[in-house]
């Protein structure tokens, strides 16, 4: 399955922001699935690589996405994701990275 990760904005395609994250996350909050990349370990006290799958979540009022690590001071990296089954966003930050998609 081919996986592309595209950081910089076509011209039909605005640059994404944290507002543009949590529209998507508003728009589809019955329909989310979300995959971690990679995550914070606290035992070797760095961010590793895991091999997780889609999974299907829901969006919860004030408490947010399980998996899906957001931090302060737009150190947060935002790319467009697709695939062959999804398309979203995909999320990068000192936590770890992470993809909250929609089944296309």
């Amino acid at each position: 399955m081919q996986e592309t990760t595209t950081a910089l904005p076509t011209e039909t395609q605005k640059r994404i922001t944290l507002a543009t994250l949590k529209s998507f996350i508003r728009k589809n909050a019955n329909s989310l699935y979300i995959k971690s990349k990679s995550r914070f370990d606290g035992m070797t006290d760095c961010v590793q690589e895991v091999q997780d799958q889609f999974t299907s979540i829901l969006a919860e009022n004030a408490i947010g996405l399980k998996g899906a690590y957001l931090v302060g001071g737009s150190r947060n990296h935002f790319w467009n994701f697709e695939n062959d089954n999804f398309v979203g966003i995909e999320i990068s930050n000192c936590c770890g990275r992470s993809i909250i998609a929609i089944k296309k």
